[in-house]
């Protein structure tokens, strides 16, 4: 399988997993909440907050649109562009999900749930990919 066609694949499942934090936060009302800079949502507020902050169980749906564009783009063609995009997207994804409290308790031992805990592992597994395989190779240019 090429570079290209393993980034395309992915970035669609990490896309899939996202979608279904999103679900999966929107139904139970599990807003976003970064305790390192003490910036929590109201699970009242999670469908406004899901467009520009996201989840406690996903990025926002800004950076999910932006992360299918690339994706269907790359599909379609090479595009160094679209596969820095990805990468990019990526690396800030991992960097989410470390500092959300609902993904830490997900892995919590009074935390684990046969629903959130897989969708959690899978969209953290899947973005540490997307970085790794969008942004390989992006120092020698």
């Amino acid at each position: 399988m090429s570079r290209q066609r393993a980034l395309v694949a992915i970035a669609a499942a990490q896309l899939a997993a996202g979608v279904a934090g999103q679900l999966i936060a929107v139904r139970d009302g599990r807003s976003f909440d970064i305790a390192l800079l003490r910036w929590r949502g109201k699970p009242e507020n999670v469908v406004k907050d899901s467009w520009l902050l996201g989840t406690g169980l996903s990025a926002p749906i800004s950076m999910l649109a932006t992360q299918a564009v690339a994706t269907v783009r790359l599909a379609s063609a090479p595009s160094p562009v679209a596969t820095r995009v990805l990468g990019a997207l990526g690396a800030a994804m991992t960097c989410g999900y470390l500092v959300e409290r609902e993904f830490r308790s997900a892995f919590s031992p009074s935390g684990m749930d046969p629903t959130v805990t897989p969708v959690a592992a899978a969209g953290f597994a899947l973005s540490v990919a997307m970085a790794r395989s969008g942004l390989q190779g992006i120092h020698r240019r």
